[in-house]
């Protein structure tokens, strides 16, 4: 029985159309329901009969979502382990010093050991680990140019589109319904710059998750009879600094971030 890391290696056996014959509003909420063991592959009225004999109507994931990547983290911390830092320091343009790589994280410190320890005086999301390490071991240290892209155009982004969009911009244009000082506390607590973007939206904030990877955040107020709308922008040189995973774990865990803030704050 084949392994399943994820839900869009489900959604990529599926149609599209959207049906609903599975009783789920779209394929990709039918997708998640069969990697959460809600739902049986086979509810899907048009896989083909091999894939579902394949997959045997139910699907087999090789560990939890947590122990998968307490795994990664164990495999990069010994990648870490093997690289001089302080050469990793001068190509991504942070501080060398005391044995430790200092890099800014929303505006704050991080350092990371020559064992690929993260410490900071603040609390360390645990999904920025993964990302942080990945960019010491394979950042190109190429500036950012100013040209934003959608998440669609980065690297591998075209297959996890829609999940990007269901799990960290659909959520996050919900804190920002719903809570108002999100915007004050990009700017005030994680360091972001609002700018005038060439996108037109009512809010263009900048964030730093990484020196050299920025992303914007932008919102459209809702009026009239159009709801609210809200998309994450990439700059084009976001390849050069994270894989297509990264870059999805990290805006999935900025967005839990800001969603926990929001109900601590916002109650």
């Amino acid at each position: 029985m084949p392994h399943i890391n994820n839900p869009m290696e489900i959604y990529k056996l599926l149609n599209g159309s959207n049906c609903r014959e599975c009783n789920e509003k779209t394929c990709l909420a039918f997708a998640v329901a069969v990697f959460k063991e809600k739902k049986s592959i086979d509810a899907c009225p048009y896989l083909d009969k091999e894939v579902i004999d394949r997959y045997g109507g139910a699907v087999e994931k090789p560990n939890t979502i947590d122990e998968y990547k307490a795994e990664a983290i164990e495999q990069l911390k010994q990648k870490i382990s093997s690289i001089d830092l302080s050469e990793a320091a001068k190509r991504l343009g942070t501080r060398f010093s005391n044995n430790k790589l200092t890099i800014k994280i929303l505006g704050k410190d991080f350092s990371v050991d020559p064992k690929g320890n993260i410490s900071s005086e603040i609390h360390i999301n645990a999904y920025m680990v993964v990302p942080v390490l990945n960019h010491l071991l394979n950042g190109s240290g190429k500036s950012p140019d100013g040209n934003w892209i959608t998440f669609r155009e980065l690297n591998g982004g075209p297959s996890r589109y829609a999940h990007f969009q269901q799990c960290c911009e659909k959520p996050l244009k919900q804190v920002a319904d719903t809570y108002p000082d999100l915007f004050k506390d990009m700017l005030e607590i994680f360091d972001g710059k609002q700018i005038v973007s060439h996108i037109d939206s009512d809010v263009s904030i900048v964030l730093h998750p990484l020196p050299l990877f920025p992303i914007m955040v932008c919102y459209w107020k809702p009026e009239d009879d159009l709801e609210s709308d809200l998309h994450i922008y990439f700059d084009s040189t976001s390849d050069d600094h994270l894989d297509i995973e990264s870059i999805y774990t990290l805006n999935e865990g900025l967005v839990l971030m800001f969603k926990k803030i929001a109900l601590r704050h916002g109650s």
